[in-house]
């Protein structure tokens, strides 16, 4: 009896042996749609297991095709493989149930990241694949320059009278001969590496399981900031200090009526960062004004409402709603902005809305023109769902570019 059942599992082992010859990347595909599984069973996706999935549906797609057009193979065979393919593909289904957020990722023509490039190379060298040298080596290929006014908003487009008089008064901006780091870095040892789930276990926890903080720069002995009669609490005092030590990135999370209007104000003040835009909610606007009034008395701002036919177009400060921002694409991209906050920035969390892609843009032309712009970022609730809420804010910020950190970072 026991030789019978030896005798069955050896019978039983060859014949998985040669499934797996005509088809070697599917025990592969197997075991990491199980990890995936596993990962997904105890909490949210990370970064790393997402472009797994992503990977490992792509395969299968790849996988299918080819053997179902493999004339070589049985019929018995081919039934046989398509049915362990549709076993990964319903675990597939099953996670991204769990999780909605990975329902994207399995659309045929979702983009591929160098590192998804990288990991589906290595699987299918792992499986014993031939590749041709094109697929062998992957370069992080630079991301084409994002258009600030995209072509289905170029038919809204305004140019209110005021600005053209502006535009006509000075012709020419100063050109920022400020030397600036190279746009791409050159590579190093981590380029390879999936570096986003780090990034944002990081931002959770500090080292050796500390609290990821730093200390902020001292208060300053004496307020020189704020205009006679006012006077900035001691977090303002010190965000403000870092501003004129140079540091122009930042994300501001205090809660409510802890004055991030004022800080954002007196920062542009410090910095230089003029002309400045706010892209704010249509019922602070007016508020935002005010407080530019109060903390800067030597700077004018400027409420864009509608088409923009009452704005000062030589106004050191903008401020403009989310609403009517894709109507003023155009020539706030063109006018020489040195400063940009977003307030109420959990406002372009989702990055597929029409909005988040007009800050985002709008950003992106201000970093490709100003060397170190002013960029600022203020909410009092970052966080919705979960660290990854941040991914919008960093990218405004420039501290990602959503497939792994800037270049900053990077160095």
């Amino acid at each position: 009896m026991p030789a019978t059942a030896t005798a069955a599992q050896r019978r039983k082992k060859s014949s998985s042996a040669r499934r797996d010859d005509e088809a070697p990347i599917i025990p592969i595909l197997a075991r990491k749609v199980r990890e995936v599984e596993a990962k997904a069973q105890r909490g949210k996706l990370g970064p790393t297991n997402r472009v797994k999935f992503q990977v490992i549906a792509f395969l299968v797609r790849e996988e299918r095709a080819r053997v179902k057009a493999d004339t070589s193979l049985t019929d018995a065979a081919r039934v046989e493989l398509l049915k362990r393919l549709d076993g990964v593909a319903t675990i597939l289904a099953k996670t991204a149930a769990r999780d909605t957020s990975l329902i994207q990722l399995l659309e045929v023509d979702q983009a591929t990241s160098p590192v998804a490039r990288r990991m589906r190379r290595d699987w299918l060298l792992e499986s014993g694949a031939e590749l041709p040298p094109d697929e062998l080596i992957i370069t992080d290929t630079p991301a084409p320059a994002q258009q600030v006014v995209p072509a289905a908003l170029a038919e809204r487009q305004v140019v209110p009278a005021s600005i053209e008089a502006r535009q006509m008064a000075n012709p020419f901006l100063a050109p920022d001969l400020t030397a600036r780091a190279p746009r791409d870095t050159p590579r190093r040892r981590l380029d390879g590496w999936e570096l986003m789930g780090p990034l944002y276990k990081a931002f959770e926890t500090g080292a050796g399981g500390a609290a990821a903080s730093m200390e902020l720069p001292p208060v300053p002995e004496f307020d020189r900031l704020s205009p006679r009669g006012l006077e900035i609490m001691p977090h303002q005092s010190r965000f403000l200090e870092s501003v004129r030590e140079g540091h122009r990135t930042f994300l501001l999370a205090d809660e409510p009526g802890l004055g991030k209007t004022a800080q954002s104000v007196l920062a542009a003040s410090v910095a230089g960062a003029y002309p400045l835009l706010a892209v704010v909610p249509n019922v602070v606007k007016m508020n935002w004004a005010r407080e530019v009034e109060r903390w800067t008395p030597h700077r004018r701002a400027t409420v864009i409402s509608g088409d923009g036919e009452d704005l000062d177009a030589f106004a050191d400060v903008f401020i403009v709603n989310y609403e009517i921002l894709d109507r003023h694409l155009s020539w706030l991209g063109s006018i020489g902005l040195k400063g940009m906050v977003v307030d109420e920035a959990h406002f372009i969390k989702n990055l597929t809305s029409q909005r988040s892609q007009n800050v985002l843009a709008l950003a992106s032309r201000i970093k490709e023109q100003v060397h170190n712009p002013l960029l600022l970022a203020l909410t009092g609730t970052p966080l919705i769902n979960d660290v990854e809420d941040f991914d919008a804010i960093w990218r405004f910020l420039g501290w990602t570019t959503g497939d792994k950190p800037g270049a900053e970072l990077m160095t």
